[in-house]
């Protein structure tokens, strides 16, 4: 029960209250609405006098209580459904407009691999072993690397006789701009993400250089269980080429530049990370000598500046990784005459019925195509000529998946991206179609793999682009598989390779052949001479 002891407020209090719930219920304008309710009001309440409110307050206070508790027991104005479903409506509306406003939708790089995406594919895109980053920062899986973690940045700061708040205060510099390279919200606050951001960037910087230099010249133990050239590392290799397993590359730049000081040069990390990651190239020879020697030069001694990826400008160590096996005279698709004038007004659309660039290995054969390894460590550099197709070598190995896939959620994700590891992959899709494809492939020493049989090639193959879509006229291979397809669609071609692969397969068969055509051969000559001579006898 609460007493009032002055009528006046109390009635503009009541009257206040009838105001809001006539405007809430949307029924009446402001200017019925004060001269309505206050007559209601005046209606609804009798007050005493002022002589009889000074004389007896707690009577008239328990009156006017009793007022209050009518009025709030009264019906309210019933509030319109429809009207709640429209604010309701605007309400988001201007709530998605204030967080588009605050978006910032052309900073961000490093993406979170979409559910449908990873159904079938979720060991490829979750790390095994190290996190990096926000993404699957803490999770009770990965943590048993944390304290490796921190021992890397003890021996660090021990060896470089450094500060941690120097690094801290540097990374806090760009953090709403590290922020803004991820696609997710991060739910951490400012010192946790700072915190993460030194810890596992140091983590990587000290990876990096142990592989470049030796992790003994680092201070680390030859058996160290993380920091040596050891079983794990391959996995921690394959962990952090993972598309959601970035950190930014500037971030890494202003760490290894506190660390390095004046021996620091730009382009330093993208050297230091291609070497790194090296053992995952899908080929054989995945650096030329000449390259391998500047590269070494400048990420071992600090010597020089070699940096091929200077113009690239590297988003993270996944771009730079891509970048590197783009690294020369990367193809473009040309468009064709028709298209041009349709592209010029409309963008478009990716269909996911045309991705059938050109038809698998064993049509191809015999159609008269023939298959050789293309010597060169660019492995989608892919060429045809004279009715022979050209590939490079490659390699397939377990870490292979995970590392396409990534690459194709990449450029997938990354507007400003070409498609070209992607075109590549959809391209040895099409040319694989079955275990005999690959075992041709093999023959001809194109395909290497390690996995268990010819057939896990071709399903791996077979299932990498299953959900991806792009348009085959942007593809750097266009040209080249409507040349196979012009070849392979000729009958000729066909009819001859026909002949060849039935008569002509092994040497048995092509002298029964020639002794079917010399038997043929004399076969006619005795047919005409006998005739020759029944009408023209000696």
């Amino acid at each position: 029960m609460v007493a009032v002891f002055n009528k006046e407020l109390l009635s503009w209090y009541l009257i206040t209250l009838k105001i809001r719930e006539t405007i809430e219920a949307g029924n009446l304008n402001s200017t019925d609405l004060n001269n309505n309710n206050i007559t209601t009001t005046s209606r609804s309440i009798q007050f005493p006098d002022e002589s009889e409110f000074q004389n007896q307050v707690p009577s008239e206070s328990v009156q006017a209580t009793r007022v209050v508790d009518e009025l709030a027991c009264e019906p309210c104005i019933p509030t319109s459904p429809v009207n709640d479903w429209i604010i309701s409506i605007k309400e988001k509306i201007c709530q998605a407009g204030q967080d588009d406003a605050a978006s910032s939708w052309t900073k961000v790089n490093i993406y979170k691999v979409p559910q449908y995406l990873r159904e079938d594919h979720d060991k490829a895109f979750n790390p095994q072993i190290v996190s990096l980053g926000p993404y699957h920062h803490n999770k009770k899986r990965l943590r048993k690397i944390e304290n490796h973690k921190w021992r890397a940045l003890h021996h660090m700061l021990k060896r470089t006789n450094q500060e941690i708040k120097v690094y801290l205060d540097s990374i806090k510099e760009v953090e709403e701009k590290t922020r803004a390279c991820y696609q997710d919200m991060i739910g951490l606050s400012s010192n946790e993400f700072v915190e993460m951001m030194v810890i596992d960037g140091c983590f990587m910087l000290e990876l990096f250089q142990g592989v470049a230099a030796g992790f003994k010249q680092l201070g680390y133990s030859p058996n160290d269980p993380v920091f040596a050239v050891s079983g794990a590392m391959h996995s921690i290799q394959r962990d952090m080429i993972m598309i959601e397993n970035q950190i930014p590359l500037f971030v890494l730049d202003r760490l290894l530049e506190i660390q390095l000081g004046h021996l620091y040069q730009k382009g330093m990390v993208a050297n230091l990370a291609i070497r790194f990651f090296d053992p995952l190239m899908p080929t054989d020879e995945p650096l030329t000598k000449s390259y391998r020697n500047k590269l070494e030069s400048s990420s071992v001694g600090y010597a020089t500046s070699f940096d091929p990826l200077t113009e690239q400008n590297g988003l993270h160590c996944l771009d730079v990784f891509r970048t590197s096996l783009l690294r020369s005279g990367m193809p473009q698709a040309v468009p064709k005459k028709w298209m041009i004038k349709k592209r010029s007004h409309a963008i478009r659309v990716a269909d996911k019925r045309r991705q059938q660039l050109i038809h698998c290995v064993t049509e191809l054969k015999e159609a008269g195509i023939k298959f050789r390894k293309r010597k060169t460590d660019r492995f989608w550099d892919i060429k045809f000529e004279n009715g022979i197709l050209w590939i490079p070598r490659l390699l397939i190995h377990d870490g292979t998946k995970s590392l396409f896939l990534n690459l194709i959620m990449f450029e997938q994700c990354h507007f400003d991206c070409s498609n070209d590891i992607t075109s590549y992959i959809i391209f040895m899709d099409n040319l694989i179609n079955a275990s005999e494809d690959v075992g041709h492939l093999h023959y001809k020493g194109i395909i290497e793999h390690w996995l268990g049989s010819d057939d896990e090639v071709a399903d791996l193959f077979n299932r990498l682009c299953n959900e991806v879509v792009f348009d085959i006229n942007d593809s750097y291979l266009s040209n080249l598989s409507e040349d196979v397809n012009r070849y392979y669609e000729h009958r000729w071609n066909a009819w001859r390779a026909s002949l060849k692969h039935n008569y002509f397969n092994n040497p048995w068969a092509i002298i029964s052949v020639v002794a079917a055509v010399v038997l043929l051969l004399l076969t006619l000559v005795q047919t005409f001479y006998s005739t020759y001579a029944y009408y023209r006898p000696s």
